[in-house]
């Protein structure tokens, strides 16, 4: 019991968070961007880790189409929208995900092999928003960031380069992109967390890192 009341306290305390407008900018020129800390009570009803019980089946089903940690997703939308798919930040980063349709969905669209981008309507359907922002995952793990080996170093990798790009996390370690994966590859997880809390010029990166994190390691239980 008390497992459970820590759990649900913590994201509780994670819940509706989106940080302040940050135009993220990867390796490909493209990002997501945030929207600000808005406080947005999760969508009722709600199954013990506070996920609201709607949307499991179109995350595991996204988790299941794109190869990606079906906890990871959870987390990433507890702490960008609190599970609210109407959140909408100043600079139009839309939903669950808070995915901007000029980076981040036109990446998840293109993967897909459609042309354009997504409109703000279809980013605020809850099944949408986790497909691509689910399928942007996936971008950054299988291109971006490939080369990670250590799985728990993948996952820091991946929550860091969700808000602030993989090219910005990867040039804390070294400008040439095969240099950078070496280096992150001789460190343990742990090192490269503090590397991020440490060196990230971003100050958003290592809150967001932690947050993220948080929130895992509370569905996790």
């Amino acid at each position: 019991m008390k497992t459970k009341i820590g759990c649900l306290t913590a994201i509780l305390l994670l819940s509706g968070c989106a940080k302040d407008p940050q135009t993220a900018s990867n390796i490909s020129g493209s990002g997501t961007t945030r929207g600000g800390w808005l406080k947005t009570p999760p969508q009722a009803p709600v199954n013990r880790t506070g996920t609201p019980v709607a949307y499991n089946d179109y995350i595991r089903q996204a988790a299941s189409n794109y190869g990606v940690d079906e906890t990871l997703i959870k987390a990433i939308i507890q702490v960008e929208s609190g599970f609210n798919p109407n959140v909408v930040s100043t600079s139009n980063a839309v939903g669950l995900m808070q995915l901007k349709a000029s980076t981040a969905g036109r990446d998840a669209y293109r993967m897909k092999g459609r042309n354009g981008q997504p409109s703000s309507r279809e980013l605020k359907d809850p099944a949408v928003n986790i497909d691509l922002g689910t399928a942007y995952i996936n971008i950054l793990q299988s291109q971006q960031l490939a080369g990670i080996n250590n799985p728990q170093t993948l996952r820091y990798a991946t929550i860091v380069s969700y808000v602030n790009g993989a090219g910005a996390m990867l040039r804390t370690f070294s400008s040439d992109k095969r240099v950078a994966v070496n280096r992150i590859n001789q460190m343990s997880p742990d090192e490269f967390y503090q590397h991020i809390q440490k060196k990230h010029p971003a100050p958003q990166a290592p809150r967001y890192l932690w947050k993220v994190t948080t929130a895992y390691q509370a569905m996790s239980q």
